[in-house]
This record gives structure tokens, sequence and C-alpha cells, in this order.
């Protein structure tokens, strides 16, 4: 059931236009971890019958895409950080000679 309210967070962050494309792609690439994590747990409910969370390989093979979701949406978010930082700000004063 959570998958629809994220569907609406990422139509609205999506159409907002002021999240940084890293960013964005990260968000998108969680996706890709619901993707893998479900027919995972299936196989380790059939193969070990067990949850997924039981079979360590299987549960740390999925968590990867976890990972790189998060890399990508702090990165995204760092490079806007840099960014800012390097740009003079407006209230900079300017000494008097």
């Amino acid at each position: 059931m959570s998958l629809f309210p994220y569907l609406g967070f990422l139509y609205f962050v999506t159409r907002s236009g002021q999240t940084p494309r890293l960013a964005l792609v990260g968000f998108y690439f969680l996706l890709v971890f619901v993707v893998v994590t479900i027919p995972a747990g299936i196989y380790a409910q059939q193969a070990y019958g067990a949850e997924l969370a039981n079979v360590d390989w299987l549960h740390g093979s999925a968590e990867v895409f976890l990972s790189i979701s998060n890399i990508l949406v702090v990165l995204g978010f760092r490079q806007v950080v840099i960014k800012r930082q390097r740009q003079p700000t407006r209230h900079t004063r300017i000494a008097p000679k």
C-alpha cells in the first residue's frame, strides 16, 4: 500500500522541477529496490522456507539497491550544496576603501 503514496511523491517532486537531477534518479531508483526485493522475498520463502531477512546473501544483495538509491540522493543534494557555497551571497558587503 505504501507504493501509491510514494508514486504520488515522485510525481510531485518531479513536477516541481526543484529537485536535483541526481537525487531524482535516486528517488526513482528506490523503485528498483522494491522490484528486486519482492521476488527475492518470494524466492527466500520458496527455496529456504525463510523470510528474506533471514537469508543473508539474498537480503544483502537486495539491500545493495537501497544503498545505491540512498547514495544517489545524497550526492544529488550534495552537488547543490557545494554549488551554492561557491556562489557569492547577495548580502556580501564590500568594505569601503
